[in-house]
């Protein structure tokens, strides 16, 4: 790369927290990459309809992010809050649980639920491609969906922003911000794409930037999820605030503060080697907080779930990996991941680590907004 990708980092607290988001986009000058003009789209982060710490995006992150846009000058009846839903999540719960009702409302900006807006064949759009016109895609259309798939019309000619979380993964190490178009992009059936995760990530990437002008991922640090996340995780409390707009730069950076090799990560390392972005952390310039010597040690577990989810699709039961495209046989693993998240993990470990965090600084800020 002709020059080096550039990562924006700000040091916070639960004190100064929304004006630390304003000051993280303003070091990232945002606003002259997004038209005040424009219809714009910030992709909030749903990985469960239950509220968990580091699991989806935090209250103070979505407040932030539109706090900065509206006193900046932009239109709140053209940003669009989008999310989507999986087979195991619920938009509606997920919006109350997480406290982002009250703050959408108060700054005057749409919800866009993905689950009801129209899909739009890949196919269809290439004539309308804003760029990467001729980038083939590795998986999507020809081992996962040979006969065709659908994106969100809606996401086309917009520029985006995501809103992920920094936070282990039992399917991809990590996840942040080029896993956060995998819940937009894609229909509520995108379990299929677990076992090509990689490459699946890659692809939609190259879609991101055949559709959208602009990209960019605004990265809440605040408590970060270790161990078997997304869900499952153990918060701990790190104060960071990142901003990119090469997708792969970011997780690169998240990779590293987190304590894994990013080139390591077959999705970086695919992504890198295509020229998709940057994956090489000693090529990326950091602005503001230096973080070059960091190393949280965090160390990726599988839940129970994601670990039969793997052994079905690659591992010694793959002899039933057809049958996950059934929708009678795939009622099984909805209820069983239902039955363990919230019926037994959440009420009894999950809540001992929620009573905890309650009682940090951070937990305050959380109970301050008002539920639903």
């Amino acid at each position: 790369m002709s020059k080096k990708s550039q990562i924006y980092v700000v040091k916070t607290s639960s004190k100064t927290v929304l004006e630390d988001y304003k000051k993280l986009m303003h070091l990232a000058e945002y606003n002259k990459h997004y038209d005040k003009k424009s219809k714009n789209i910030l992709k909030l982060n749903l990985s469960w309809s239950k509220f968990f710490p580091a699991c989806s995006s935090p209250p103070w992150q979505v407040e932030g992010v539109l706090k900065t846009m509206i006193e900046d000058g932009f239109n709140p009846r053209k940003i669009f809050t989008a999310e989507n839903e999986t087979v195991v999540t619920n938009i509606e719960r997920g919006i109350q649980g997480n406290r982002w009702e009250n703050i959408i409302k108060k700054y005057g900006v749409w919800f866009v639920p993905l689950t009801r807006i129209p899909f739009i064949p890949y196919k269809s759009l290439k004539s309308k491609f804003l760029g990467y016109k001729n980038k083939e895609l590795h998986v999507l259309d020809k081992k996962i969906f040979p006969k065709g798939f659908s994106i969100p019309g809606f996401y086309v000619g917009k520029s985006i922003i995501h809103l992920p979380t920094m936070k282990t993964h039992g399917h991809t190490t990590f996840t942040c911000a080029m896993k956060n178009a995998f819940g937009g992009l894609l229909t509520k059936r995108r379990h299929y794409s677990h076992q090509f995760m990689s490459e699946v990530l890659v692809d939609l990437l190259i879609i991101q930037k055949q559709i959208h002008p602009n990209i960019m991922a605004i990265v809440d640090g605040t408590v970060c999820g270790d161990g078997a996340g997304p869900r499952t995780m153990i918060p701990k409390i790190k104060n960071y605030l990142l901003a990119g707009y090469d997708q792969v730069a970011v997780d690169t950076v998240v990779s590293r503060m987190l304590g894994f090799d990013p080139l390591k990560n077959p999705t970086i390392k695919l992504a890198h080697d295509e020229g998709l972005g940057c994956g090489d952390f000693d090529q990326i310039e950091i602005i503001g907080e230096d973080v070059s010597s960091l190393n949280w040690n965090f160390s990726v577990k599988r839940s129970l779930v994601i670990w039969g989810d793997q052994m079905v699709r690659k591992g010694k039961l793959n002899f039933l990996n057809p049958l996950m495209r059934n929708k009678l046989f795939m009622a099984f693993p909805i209820m069983a991941s239902l039955i363990y998240h919230d019926m037994f993990w959440y009420p009894t470990i999950g809540k001992k680590r929620i009573n905890g965090f309650l009682e940090t600084s951070w937990g305050q800020v959380f109970k301050n907004y008002p539920s639903s």
